[in-house]
């Protein structure tokens, strides 16, 4: 017995033990959670019961030029149903009101959505999708349904809204006018306006603190915003609607009839360099025939220019006063060789004894390369540091991602060979953008100051200008002004008498230069050969305004009319045409206001004849009410008019003496 009471005190004391390391264990932890981490876990109670809300920022607009409307955000909402929300009673009472309203609305059947609805509340569904993609009056017109019309609570609808991103003249200059957005790795990106201006256009979120009340709900703790949003700011462009809208449709046709890969056109104000139209198009697939903007080729793709190349070596040639325009050369047949490799001119049997300046405007491959290789192939340094002057080794230094970076061999580096110079000479072995090469043409057309393609022009809250964006010249004389005028004249007998005569109109003057050149053309024997179909130049000859190229991917070449004049060249006809026939003219009335002495002298003298004459009221009947009100007060007569249109009565009858003082009323059919 004495044994069997030992062993229960041995337990007793082994459990006070365990209650006191216990008691000691929970006093240690109460330390730990009050004194040492007390702050985290008072800031992790805090967090979840009071936290900061983002207040999203208004994302600010894209204009074009002319005011209209490129790019504004938009709310958008999706419709969800919790199914337990609503209590039987209501629920029964809606359901088939609910379905015919929504099936009246989104066009499916009634049936569909009770099935739907009644699913969802047997399964006990509380995030049933109902609508996607809503606007506001659909979104307003779906809450007054039966059901819905009782709130969220009692009706169970779920609202989900978010901002998008809507361009409202649709997918013209899409690229330019650009996106941005998260990848799915969760990294920043985007391309054009939209992600280059972003600083400007996103604003800055401001915050809300509020706290969790009952049923997951949460309200504000203040009647003030911990941080109130800033909304961004709106971002003019160049771009003008008018002639974007032109420039889409003109490069699309072309694209259609040629049943082409790709192509772009861009329009370029000639004295500020903005770009007034800009358009990017391509297939997706071999197989399609339907066009998109996917890249924007006029930025990103540099390639081989080929004749439109060539104003290169004229301003090289006539600058540096190797040769004049006048001098001849032999095309020998239309073949030169050059270490083995053949220059060819298009035209077979060559053009004969021509000059240089005819040379330039049928295209002369021959002439072009012998001109340029005889007067540098001891010095190509000179030749090659012309180009670099101009800027054609250098990128624009665009504000957009992703700018194609142009390649000009130089002399002594690994590329460079002994076909180099008479290879770059025809537009081979280099490599520009479109938009560098249209550039240049801009240059010549802006009398040798080259600036630089602007897209946007400032930025602006409401009427409040933040920062303007002036003309950037990047080569303030790229040839002297004798060498401008000589490539204007040449560069406008190509369109009247050259590779671009077809384009030629007596009602609007133009000048450019064709390009056809060959990609590819080493590749794999030169099955993957295609042709790449450009025209560049500007409008009108005499004060140019717009220069504009367009360039075209991969034509097709069963009709053997896969030329620049054929393919590109209508683009930039159809594009001047347009400009100069449909739109309005902006020319300045100057002096409208000036007073003409003979002209003042001779109305003074027909007023005084008119008084003289006319003694008695007119017969105003079938004449317009405005012209008749006009005449009897110029007779000093007080009038009346009822109704609108011609006067069909009139209550002083003709022929009665003027009075003055005496009303006359004109009834108006």
């Amino acid at each position: 017995m004495e044994i069997e009471d030992k062993h229960i005190s041995y337990r007793i004391y082994l459990v006070a033990f365990g209650i006191f390391l216990m008691a000691i264990a929970i006093t240690f932890k109460l330390t730990k959670i009050q004194w040492v981490e007390g702050d985290r876990y008072r800031e992790l109670a805090k967090e979840r019961t009071v936290k900061n809300f983002v207040i999203p920022a208004n994302k600010g607009n894209i204009y074009s030029a002319d005011g209209s409307l490129l790019a504004t955000s938009i709310p958008n909402y999706n419709i969800r149903f919790d199914a337990v929300a609503p209590k039987e009673e209501s629920f029964e009472k809606n359901v088939k009101a609910l379905s015919d309203s929504l099936s009246l609305m989104f066009g499916k059947p009634s049936s569909y959505y009770h099935t739907q609805l009644r699913m969802a509340r047997s399964n006990k569904n509380r995030y049933l999708l109902v609508a996607r993609d809503l606007s506001y009056t659909e979104y307003m017109k779906v809450k007054s349904f039966p059901l819905f019309n009782l709130g969220a609570n009692k009706g169970g609808m779920i609202t989900e809204q978010e901002t998008v991103r809507e361009h409202p003249i649709g997918k013209i200059a899409e690229r330019t006018i650009g996106y941005e957005r998260i990848t799915p790795e969760g990294k920043p990106d985007g391309k054009g306006i939209e992600w280059s201006f972003r600083k400007y256009l996103n604003g800055k979120d401001g915050k809300v603190l509020k706290q969790k009340i009952a049923k997951g709900q949460w309200k504000p703790i203040r009647d003030i915003n911990e941080i109130d949003p800033q909304d961004g700011y709106d971002v003019i462009s160049t771009i003008d609607v008018y002639i974007q809208d032109i420039a889409h449709h003109a490069l699309l046709k072309q694209l259609k009839d040629y049943k082409a890969e790709h192509g772009c056109v861009v329009v370029m104000e000639t004295k500020t360099g903005k770009i007034k139209a800009i358009s990017n198009l391509g297939k997706l697939k071999e197989s399609d025939s339907t066009y998109f903007e996917t890249t924007n080729y006029a930025i990103a793709e540099a390639h081989e220019p080929g004749s439109t190349f060539k104003l290169v070596d004229m301003i090289a040639l006539l600058d540096d006063g190797k040769v004049d325009t006048s001098h001849v050369f032999d095309s020998r047949g239309g073949e030169i060789d050059y270490r083995g490799k053949k220059v060819r001119d298009s035209h077979k049997g060559g053009y004969g004894k021509i000059s240089l300046a005819r040379g330039f405007e049928v295209s002369s491959n021959t002439v072009l390369v012998q001109a340029v290789y005889d007067n540098y192939k001891n010095n190509p340094k000179e030749f090659v540091d012309r180009i670099d002057r101009m800027g054609l080794n250098q990128p624009l230094g665009l504000p957009f991602q992703g700018e194609g970076k142009p390649y000009i061999p130089q002399p002594g580096d690994k590329h460079w060979s002994a076909i180099s110079l008479p290879w770059m000479a025809f537009g081979y072995g280099v490599s520009i953008t479109p938009l560098q090469t249209l550039t240049l043409y801009n240059a010549i057309a802006n009398n040798g100051e080259m600036v630089k393609p602007q897209f946007v022009s400032e930025i602006k809250e409401w009427n409040k200008t933040i920062k303007k964006y002036d003309k950037q010249i990047i080569n303030p004389k790229i040839c002297s002004n004798e060498t401008v005028k000589k490539l204007k004249e040449v560069l406008q007998n190509v369109v009247k008498r050259g590779t671009g005569s077809k384009l030629y109109s007596k009602d609007f003057s133009m000048a450019g230069k064709t390009g056809t050149a060959q990609a590819n053309y080493g590749k794999n024997g030169g099955s993957e050969k295609h042709y790449i179909s450009s025209f560049v130049g500007f409008f009108p000859v005499e004060n140019p305004k717009y220069s504009c190229i367009v360039v075209v991917h991969k034509p097709n070449t069963s009709g053997n009319n896969y030329y620049g004049a054929d393919v590109a060249g209508p683009v930039f006809k159809r594009i001047a045409q347009k400009i100069f026939t449909d739109a309005p003219s902006t020319n300045e009335i100057k002096n409208l206001n000036r007073k003409i002495n003979k002209q003042e002298k001779a109305y003074e003298e027909y007023a005084i004849k008119l008084q003289q004459e006319t003694k008695a009221v007119p017969n105003v009947k079938g004449m317009s009410g405005m012209d008749a009100v006009a005449l009897l007060e110029n007779l000093k007569m007080k009038v009346k008019v009822i109704g609108v249109g011609k006067v069909k009565k009139q209550s002083v009858q003709p022929g009665e003496a003027i009075d003055k003082n005496k009303i006359i009323i004109l009834e108006l059919s």
